[in-house]
This record gives structure tokens, sequence and C-alpha cells, in this order.
């Protein structure tokens, strides 16, 4: 593989060493496409820079230069020409789509004698000094790490002095004097020049896009969307067309469907007389793509058809970069479109219809963390709104939050718990974090294709954009409601509808989203392709219902704790742990009985004969009495009151010594689970005869039930065997004759270390293992929940010593082999034993992989998330297919780096 690729050389299958970028590029320029010359500086390149501590490979430079020699004889110019000069971008390409996170260069080869050439070459002073200007900002602000300001500053100056609303209206002479102080700044800040050898530009260009691969938004975006580190960038070096020539030139951005809503027609905005920058940045509000019908209406006809070509030819939705030169039509690039999760499903189902794409390909194309957005709330209420503005309805979804105007202290705020909407003049790739910590993004500037939409619109944000009617400035927004100024300061509660674009003072109230026909005919396909079944997390019947109208298949987890948090239980719960005598203790479960009872028959209606696996109580009992420090300043308090009733006194005393008595060093690793049923059998036995006395009820109502019980936290076969003998003969004495045929299991939840390695034993008395991923991570890792994700463990994610947090991705090496081995020596004993998981790892893609390749029988996740594990697992059906088959046909998939 050559260091250097011309586009006319390269195809969409070299997309791993040229970059989505680079590749599509390549396709284009193949099929004939009018695409301006250039070449590709591969990804492998990159990797050997940052291999070599951030140096570029030697001859690298030779390469180059013989690949700028086709491109001047392509274009019949030459690079550093000062009478007719060659203009190169120098633009990134990741292998992952990654807009606007990493960086770019235009007009690159301009010095002070080229620029006096374009500028009688052209007859067009203005626009050639304009082009210098732009090299020199955008080449500090890249190369040089020149904050934005030392540029922006001069230019707002600039207008102010000349009456210069845009920059289409300064004159050359402006341009020529904000040049020369843009040269000053350099100088002054970097101690060096501006480079005026265009050679010296080149390289120090690429240096820089290779650098971007690793800025702080580039990392985070990748952390974000599980994008290699070791990926890389290409380096894309393209001869230059010009949007900012005149009146008969301009520049855009345009979907081949709605990225919002998925709708077939042509999507995006453009500016006349701009570069592309100055669209995708947001410093000025496009015009709709369709107005250009009017403007330039060969340009639109050969536009439109262009993407219809595109899209056929990528069997998916296509984001292209256009600039139009003197009337003639170029693409800069074309890739997948980010779209809502909405569009997403739409344009996937209307594909397959349109016999673009077959079922599996579709299911294939679904992303499963954007049914998550799919499922966006919206604003619930009929009473009137007081409504600040109306902006662009850029990404779906409403979000309400403290008004915040940073990015860091968006993330701050975002930390403490607080719900924050992030407000910018417009957005910039160094924002990622605080778009990402914030509910909602709002910005004064730019268009539906600003980097604030389309990274909004990738991460399910709701966003409303171009809202021009705000006055942003010193932690506070204003604007003019008839006729009187209003003003939000940092923390007031905003919020925004980014499906209508509106800005709303105060908090709302939010509605849940409902299932799209789309959706569900994409499910439809899914279930059809699946083998791993769906069960859900579910502890009331209106949570089972819900699930069941997402298609959940079962309950895979039923946690009874919960069923006693309740105001009204709270106490009797209470009264049955500070019993002294097993008389006194019999007498509370006995009132707590019926009020399980209840619950158990109202989840067996909701599931309607769906298994339900039913946990057996699992936390230590202490957490369900009063604090032990808020007990002991409640003592005092009363001890010093001079008429405190010595009744409560005693009474709180007996409280203290019973919190005291159930104190453990370590609760987690206490009396829970199953070692609380065998201290305490008569709890477990209670909740043993209310679930069958609810099942039998339920019979009697023709409602078929099926429980299945589950034993926590075992870590030897005794403490199984033990249980089950428990549930077995209470079985009898509720259900009679009718526990003969009665359908119900006994299993457990394999959530110690100890209970996986000694599966074998356990299977002996167990139905079915449902791993219990939380709490097995915990043990495996030997890590708290609560204190690593609060102190080190995000630490340990972004300097990547781990590659995810494991209480979200499954860890495949440690705890992920627990699983296998459970498994495997589990159905070594009983073939039929049931396998599946149950905790938050069941609704996670790559987990859902895991699960399937591993031979689960289903796994179980909330509610919400039981439309994405239902694709996930559709999907890894679709790769383990693929992966025979290749493995079959001895072919090699196509190398990731």
């Amino acid at each position: 593989m050559r260091s250097v690729v011309p586009f006319e050389a390269g195809h969409a299958g070299m997309k791993q060493w040229l970059g989505g970028k680079g590749a599509n590029l390549a396709e284009m320029t193949k099929v004939g496409l009018p695409v301006p010359p250039g070449f590709t500086i591969t990804t492998e390149v990159c990797r050997a820079y940052y291999a070599a501590g951030g140096q570029l490979p030697k001859g690298l430079m030779d390469e180059v230069a013989q690949a700028l020699k086709q491109l001047e004889s392509a274009k019949g110019q030459r690079f550093g020409d000062p009478q007719n000069p060659l203009l190169v971008s120098v633009r990134s390409g990741s292998v992952t789509s990654m807009p606007g996170m990493m960086d770019t260069i235009l007009n690159l080869g301009m010095n002070d004698e080229t620029v006096r050439g374009l500028a009688a070459l052209t007859g067009n002073p203005r626009f050639a000094y304009d082009c210098y200007r732009r090299l020199i900002q955008m080449f500090g602000n890249v190369v040089f790490d020149l904050e934005s300001y030392h540029f922006e500053g001069l230019l707002h100056r600039l207008k102010q002095q000349t009456g210069a609303e845009y920059d289409s209206q300064v004159s050359a002479e402006g341009w020529m004097r904000l040049i020369e102080e843009y040269k000053a700044v350099v100088l002054k800040e970097t101690g060096r020049p501006f480079p005026q050898k265009v050679e010296e530009q080149l390289e120090l260009a690429v240096e820089a896009v290779f650098r971007s691969w690793n800025n702080a938004r580039a990392k985070v975006y990748r952390k974000v969307h599980h994008i290699p580190d070791e990926q890389g960038t290409a380096v894309n070096i393209q001869s230059m067309v010009f949007g900012n020539m005149g009146s008969d030139c301009g520049t855009g951005v345009v979907f081949t469907r709605n990225p919002s809503t998925g709708e077939k027609s042509l999507y995006g905005e453009y500016l006349m007389n701009a570069q592309g920058e100055d669209v995708v940045a947001g410093v000025r509000t496009p015009v709709p793509i369709a107005e250009l019908k009017n403007d330039m209406p060969e340009v639109f006809d050969q536009l439109l058809s262009t993407a219809e070509a595109l899209e056929l030819h990528y069997k998916d939705m296509q984001d292209i970069e256009f600039t139009v030169e003197r009337g003639k039509l170029y693409l800069l690039q074309t890739r997948d479109g980010k779209r809502t999760a909405q569009a997403a499903v739409k344009i996937a189902v209307d594909l397959v219809h349109e016999r673009i794409l077959e079922r599996g390909e579709a299911i294939e194309r679904i992303e499963p963390f954007h049914l998550d957005q799919l499922l966006h709330r919206a604003i619930d209420t009929d009473k009137p709104l007081d409504v600040l503005a109306v902006g662009l309805p850029a990404s779906p979804g409403a979000a309400t939050g403290a008004a915040v105007f940073d990015a860091d202290t968006a993330e701050s705020w975002a930390r403490e718990g607080r719900k924050v909407i992030l407000i910018r003049t417009e957005t910039t790739p160094e924002d990622i974090h605080g778009v990402l910590a914030a509910e909602g993004v709002l910005t004064s500037r730019g268009g539906m294709t600003s980097h604030a939409a389309v990274v909004a619109r990738g991460m399910g944000k709701p966003c409303v954009c171009g809202c021009e009617s705000i006055r942003i400035e010193d932690r506070i927004f204003s604007v003019e409601v008839d006729g009187k100024l209003r003003i939000v300061r940092e923390g007031d509660d905003i919020s925004i509808d980014g499906a209508s674009g509106r800005v709303i003072l105060g908090g709302v109230s939010l509605r849940e989203p409902v299932i799209t026909a789309e959706l569900q005919q994409l499910l439809g396909w899914a279930d059809s392709i699946r083998k791993l079944q769906i069960y859900t997390n579910a502890d009331t019947p209106d949570d089972a219902a819900k699930a069941r109208s997402f298609g959940a298949e079962g309950i895979g987890l039923c946690r009874t704790e919960h069923m006693f948090m309740s105001a009204e239980r709270v106490p009797v719960v209470q009264e049955m742990i500070l019993a002294e005598t097993e008389e006194e203790r019999s007498k509370a479960l006995a009132q707590l009985l019926p009020m399980q009872q209840e619950d158990f028959a109202g989840i067996f209606k909701a599931m309607s004969g769906l298994p339900v696996t039913i946990r057996l109580l699992d936390p230590p009992l202490h957490e369900f009495l009063p604090n032990l420090e808020q007990l002991i300043v409640q003592q005092e308090r009363l001890r010093y009151q001079p008429d405190a009733d010595p009744a409560e006194l005693e009474q709180l005393d007996k409280l203290l010594r019973k919190v005291r008595a159930l104190h453990e060093m370590n609760p987690m690793l206490g009396t829970r689970g199953c070692r609380l049923g065998l201290v305490l059998p008569e709890i477990y036995e209670m909740q043993v005869e209310a679930v069958f006395r609810a099942a039998l009820s339920c019979l009697n109502e023709q409602v078929e039930a099926r429980p299945d019980i589950m034993i926590p936290l075992v870590g030897h076969a005794n403490e199984l065997k033990r249980m089950r003998e428990l549930v077995e003969r209470k079985a009898e004495e509720v259900l009679g004759d009718a526990a003969r045929t009665f359908r119900y299991r006994i299993g457990t939840m394999i959530e110690v270390p100890r209970a996986a390695v000694t599966a074998a034993q356990i299977a002996a008395h167990a139905d079915f293992f449902s791993f219990g991923t939380n709490d097995l991570t915990q043990m495996t890792f030997g890590y708290s929940r609560d204190d690593a994700e609060g102190k080190f463990l995000t630490h340990y994610v972004e300097s990547n010593l781990l590659p995810d947090n494991p209480f979200q991705v499954l860890d495949r090496d440690g705890v992920g082999r627990l699983i296998e081995w459970a498994v495997e020596q589990g159905k070594s004993v009983k073939p039929q034993l049931k396998t599946s998981i149950c905790g938050e790892h069941g609704g996670d893609k790559q987990s859902i992989f895991f699960c399937h390749a591993v031979g689960l029988d289903y796994v179980s996740c909330s509610p919400y998330r039981v439309p994405l594990a239902r694709i996930a697992a559709a999907q890894a059906q679709l790769a383990l297919g693929k992966a025979q088959k290749n493995e079959e046909t001895g072919l090699i998939p196509e190398r990731s780096a």
C-alpha cells in the first residue's frame, strides 16, 4: 500500500486506508462525477506518525511532491506559481465519520506573491485577498494553536470601521489591511512569521491534521461512539474550487433525505458567495436548498440527479458538500449522513420498500442506541407556554434544564446532578463535552447543518439552531417579546422543543413517546431473524404492561424489595425487622402477605402467560431502616428536651439497638440474598406463599401464570439446595394436588464468582441460571460501583486503562469468561438449563452480541430498552451468519484498523 494515493487510483473498498472521505472521493472520481482532483495520504501514515513520536515518515513529502506534480498537470496550474497558482485544501478523513472533530485548512498555497497572481488571474482582488486572510486565520488556529479570538476581534473591528455586515461586503483594501494585522498576530504570538514557502505550509498542515486526531474533542467523540483510537485519520489534499468568487458562486451542504424525519426530499442549505466553512461553522445563517432552484436552476437539477445517483450507489442517505464556482457544480465529499433515530428507522424501512436494501441490511443499518433516541420525550401540556423565541428545529425531542453558556459549566453542573441546556452563539467542535453533558442545545446562529445540529442529532439531543432573535452576552441572553425585553440569566430554567424550534421560559412537563409504524415494522423484521429472546426487568404491573407493548417476551427480573419501599408498607416492613420474637415477626409478615400477593397477581395478569422471574428479597435489612447517624442525632435532641416523652425515647432506643445490631462493615457482602433467607426463612416463606397464592388466584380467573422463583446471591450448592426445598414445600402447601402439574421453575442468580466456578454443582438444584452482571462485575473486579464510578473509573476509561466502563459494557475477558464457564458447566449437568443475563448489560449492544455468541437463551433489560435489544439480537444473528459464511467460503472480512 502506497502512502499517497491519487483519487483516480482508489476505490470504496479502500476505506480502511483512505478513510471514508478519501474512499468516497475516489469512488465519485471513478464514476465521472465533478470532483476537484486530488490525492489522499493514508491512515497508515497517521499510525506511523504517532509510532514515531509525532514525526512524519521519511520520504513522505517526496511522495506528496510527486502527487502534486500530477495535480498541477491536471489543473494546468503550479503550486506556489506567482502567475498561475494552484491552491489546495488539506482535510482530515477518518475511517468512521467524525464531523467537525478534526481540522481542515483551505486556500493553502497562498502567500504575498500568489495572492497578487490570483487577483490578476481572476480579475477579482477582493476575492483573492479574502482567501488569503482566511488561510492565515485557519493556519494560525490549526497549525499554531492560536485561539480564534486573536483573529475574530480584528475582523469584527474592521467590519465596524467599514460598515460591513457580511464578509462579502469588505473591500480588497480592507482585507489587505487585515492580512497585515493577522500576520503581526502570528509573529507576536508564536515568535515566527507566517510561512511564505508553500512547501512549508503544506508539510505543517499535514502534520497539524494528523495531530488533530488526538485533540480533546476528537478523543471525546471517539469515546462516545466507540471508535478505536488506533484507527487513525487519512489526509485529503484536493485542489480548491471557490464559492466566494462572486454572485455566480456558492457553497452548501445537502442531504438526500431529511435527516430529522427521514422524508425523501433534498434537505440542506447553501450560501451564495461563501466558502464551505461558513456553512458548517454557522457564522452566517444559510438559505434552504429549495431556493437554489430559483438562484441556479441548472445547478439545482444537476445536484438533484447527482444526489439520487449517490444514494442509489451507496444504498444509504448521503450527506454531500458542494461548491459552485462560476456556475459549475463541484462535489467536495459525500458520506453516509448522520440522522436522528426517527429518520434512521424510516429511511431503513423506506429503502427496503424501494427495493434498494434487503430486510437484513436494513436491520444492520440501525444503531441500537438510536432507538433510545427514537423514544423522544415531547412537551406534555395544554397550558399556554411562555415562548421567548423560535429558531430552527434542528434535532427533535424536548428538554428542560438550567441555562448555561459554556461547555465547561455544562459539564460541571451535570456532574453535580443538575440538568442543563447549553446556550451558545454557535457551537464549535471544542464544545462537544458540553453538548454531551447537556439535556439539549440552543444556538443563536447557524443552520440545520451546522456543527451543533449535526452533533446533537447524532447524540439524540434536542437542538434549536439559528435562533437569531436572542442576544447572548456575559452569561445572559436577552430577547424582545411583544416590545418588552426579556432576560434569562445563567441558572434560570428554560425548555427547548427541537421539533418546533421553540425556546420556552421555565420548566415544562414532558410526555413519553410511542413506537412509530416504521419501527414496528423494523422490529417485526428483527424478530423474524433473531434467536435470542428479550425479557424485561419490571417490578410493577405498569412496568410489565409497558414492556409488553415494546415486545418483551417475559420478565427476567422482578425485584421484590422494590415492592416494600412504598410509604404505606415501610412501617410494616420495619415492624417485621424490629420484631423481638418469631411471633411478632410472623404477625408483621402476615400483613405483608396479601400486599405481596396482590403485587404478583397484577404482574401475572399483565404478562398473561409469559414467564415472570421473581427474585426473592435481596438487600440487607438495614436498608429498610432509618440511617444510623440520623437516629443518633435524633436521640440526642430528644434526651435534652425537658418535655420529652419517655415512651418515645424508649422506642427510639430500641430502634437504635436494632439498627446497630444489623449494621455490617460491608453490607454488600453481608447478610443479604439467600443468606437472609437461610437465617430468617420465614421471610422467604411469606414471599413464596404470596407468589403461589397469586398464581392460584389467576388460574381461578382463567389467567395463566408462569412464575420462576429466583434465589439471589447463591455461592454454594448447599444454599440453593436448602432454598429449593423451602420453595417446593410451600408450593405443595399452597397449590395442593395442583403442585404436580403447575408450571414453575426454581433457579438462581449467578452473581458471586464462586457460583460461576462451581456451576456444575449448583446446576444440580437449578432449572435456570440468570447472571446478575452488576454484582458479578463488582465482585470480579473488586470494585464498589458507587465508589468506582464516582471516583476512579472515569479516569480509568479516559486514560485507556479500561476500554469501557465494565458496568455499562460487559467485560468479556473477565466477567465474560466466568459466564461462559458457568454456562458450559451448568449445561453439562442439565442440557435444558435456561441461561440469561438480567443486569444493565442486557440493554447494551456489545453485551447482547456476547450473550448471543455464548448461547444464552435470553437477555433482560429495562422496558424502554426492549426495542433496542430486539434490534441488537437480530444484528448479532446476522453477524454470526456472515462470520460462518466467510469461514465456510474462506473469505477474509475487510480488514479493520
